[in-house]
């Protein structure tokens, strides 16, 4: 799937209009709801795609993918599957049974990772999940997301050392032709 077509597509099953509070706190009259793109395997396969060969471009040097729970382990499945690259599920916090483990999957402390994510805003998820991976001894430089809403992540992330490399800007797909598929929506309360 060419590189526009794929922004129409996400465009088309993602973008919501309405009154929303994104996970930074912020309020936002758009939403870009990942799970109306991760879960469609016509949209996953092309993404998983995309995200292999931006890391494979931006971060050579990847011996693991990291995919934060829950929105982005899905991203990062594709992208192993594609890519060939083991990956690592990051939890939030460590378990508290079991192998009480924070990261799921092997890996040796000093593997060099690339975080895979879904949408960034603020950035504050990704560096949570860096700061983890990092508290394991792996290294991370870079962070591929499928879109970066332009709200500061990036900037945020470049302060953690890590560089954000977006397949989509939320401008450019703002500036996509709107479809039939986008309709107003009421949050639930």
């Amino acid at each position: 799937m060419e590189h526009a077509e794929l922004g129409a597509a996400l465009r088309d099953h993602a973008y919501l209009e309405g009154d929303f509070v994104l996970r930074s706190g912020r309020r936002s009259r758009y939403y870009l709801d990942k799970y109306r793109f991760e879960t469609r395997p016509d949209l996953l396969g092309p993404l998983g795609e995309a995200i292999a060969v931006t890391v494979r471009e931006h971060e050579p040097e990847a011996e693991l993918l990291a995919g934060p729970e829950l929105g982005a382990v899905a991203l990062a499945a594709a992208a192993s599957l594609a890519s060939g690259l083991p990956f690592l599920i990051v939890r939030k916090e460590a378990k508290d049974y079991g192998t009480a483990n924070r990261l799921e999957g092997v890996y040796e402390p000093g593997n060099r990772a690339c975080l895979v994510e879904d949408v960034v805003t603020s950035g504050g998820a990704a560096i949570a999940a860096i700061e983890g991976l990092r508290e394991a001894g792996l290294e991370v430089g870079t962070a591929v997301c499928v879109v970066d809403r332009e709200e500061g992540g990036a900037d945020a992330l470049a302060r953690a050392g890590v560089r954000l490399r977006p397949l989509f800007r939320a401008s450019e797909l703002l500036d996509l032709s709107k479809s039939a598929a986008n309709r107003m929506v009421e949050p639930k309360a």
